[in-house]
């Protein structure tokens, strides 16, 4: 049986300032926007887990973007994964982006593309980690 965690991290333009679901609802400062980012998730191991996904991926697209001297009004990330109840493996994380800007659809494939890439949560997670209580 597979468990899934679907969270959302979204800043600029996507952020709500609607009350909706307002206990899976958080908010914290972010340096690369001056409104902050918004988090819609449970609070669960698999929840956050997914979480540091999205917001690796949502921080690195604003990073990359500010490099590149573009303007985004609004990111939003949706990391979704799971795992065998059995086992407790991961059935794996994917995520979907949603940007908001002016620059050519061409553009924001290409920083998206950038993104997975150079993200590093995604990426050491994808090389496998090592989990071990300290003491051990």
């Amino acid at each position: 049986m597979d468990e899934r965690f679907e969270v959302v991290a979204q800043a600029g333009s996507f952020r709500t300032e609607a009350e909706g679901d307002a206990e899976y609802v958080l908010r914290w400062p972010h340096r690369w926007t001056s409104g902050g980012v918004e988090v819609r998730s449970a609070f669960t191991g698999g929840h956050v887990l997914n979480l540091a996904v999205a917001a690796c991926v949502l921080n690195d697209l604003y990073r990359e973007a500010a490099a590149r001297g573009l303007e985004l009004r609004g990111v939003r990330v949706r990391a979704e994964g799971g795992f065998d109840t059995a086992t407790w493996r991961s059935t794996g994380i994917t995520y979907g982006v949603e940007v908001d800007g002016d620059a050519p659809e061409a553009v924001v494939t290409a920083l998206i593309a950038t993104v997975g890439e150079v993200a590093e949560i995604p990426r050491a997670l994808r090389q496998g980690a090592e989990v071990t209580r300290a003491g051990d």
